[in-house]
C-alpha cells in the first residue's frame, strides 16, 4: 500500500498578478513642490584638512569612501565632488564657509541680511512736487536751478511721449533771455539734470536720435496742486 502525501501549500490558489499588491511609492521629499522632481542633491561637508588629520584620515579618502558607499547603494548614480577653498585664518563654522564658497542660495541670502547695516535708511525714492517747485531724492532736496527743474517738470507733465529738443528749446526758453541753446547745448543742460538726481539719473530716458522722455517708475512719485499746472498746455 503506497501512501501519497499532499503538500497543501502546493494546491493553494495562485494570486492573480492584478491582485498582488503594487510595489511602494518613493518616499516624496518635502522640499519638492508639486509639478517638479528631484535630480539629486548636495550634501555640505564641514571638515577642514586639520580636523580629517586629527581622525586619522584625509579628506580624499573621506571623498572616496563616501562615493563608494553611494555606488553601493545606487550603482547608476552619478557623482561630482568639489572642494571648497577659503583663506587661512578665516574662522566661522566649516559648513558655512563651504555653503558660501559654493554658493548655496539659502546660505548667501543669509549672508546678505547679515551684512546689511541695522541702521540703513530706507529708499525714499524721487518725489517731484509740482506745486512746490522742488525734488527731494531719498528725503533730501536736490539741488536744481530753476531751469533744470523746469526741463524735468516738462517731461514729467507729458510722461510717456519722447520730446525734441526743438521743442524743449521753445518752451522753456524765450528771446528775452540772457542765453538761448542750441540743439547740441540742451543735451548739456540734460547732463546737469541727471547728475544731479545721483542714483535716479535714468528717470529721464534718451530716445536715440529724437529726444528725451521720462516714463513712470517705482520710485517715483509726483505732486501737484489741485489744479492743473500752469505748465501743461
Amino acid at each position: 500500500m503506497s501512501i501519497a502525501i499532499i503538500d497543501r501549500a502546493a494546491l493553494a490558489p495562485v494570486q492573480p498578478i492584478s491582485d498582488l499588491p503594487a510595489p511602494a511609492e518613493p518616499r516624496r521629499l518635502r522640499a519638492v513642490p508639486s509639478g517638479t522632481e528631484a535630480r539629486g542633491f548636495a550634501l555640505y561637508v564641514g571638515l577642514d584638512e586639520f580636523k580629517a588629520l586629527e581622525a586619522g584620515t584625509d579628506l580624499g579618502h573621506v571623498v572616496e569612501q563616501l562615493k563608494q558607499l553611494l555606488a553601493e547603494l545606487v550603482p547608476a548614480s552619478q557623482i561630482y565632488a568639489a572642494v571648497a577653498l577659503a583663506p587661512l585664518g578665516a574662522g566661522g563654522r566649516d559648513v558655512d564657509v563651504v555653503r558660501l564658497a559654493l554658493q548655496d542660495p539659502a546660505a548667501l541670502a543669509k549672508h546678505r541680511q547679515l551684512e546689511e547695516p541695522a541702521t540703513a535708511k530706507p529708499r525714499g525714492g524721487v518725489v517731484v512736487d509740482i506745486s512746490r517747485k522742488r525734488v527731494s531724492l531719498d528725503g533730501e532736496p536736490a539741488a536744481l536751478t530753476f531751469k533744470e527743474f523746469e526741463l524735468l517738470q516738462y517731461l514729467v507733465l507729458r510722461e510717456g511721449r519722447t520730446i525734441d529738443r526743438a521743442e524743449l528749446i521753445s518752451s522753456l526758453w524765450s528771446a528775452a533771455d540772457d542765453e538761448i541753446p542750441n540743439e547740441r547745448t540742451i543735451d548739456v543742460h540734460v547732463r546737469r539734470l541727471r547728475s544731479k538726481l545721483g542714483d535716479f539719473e535714468d528717470i529721464v530716458r534718451t530716445v536715440r536720435g529724437v529726444g528725451y522722455r521720462f516714463d513712470r517708475h517705482a520710485d517715483v512719485s509726483i505732486r501737484q496742486a489741485s489744479t492743473p499746472s500752469p505748465d501743461f498746455f
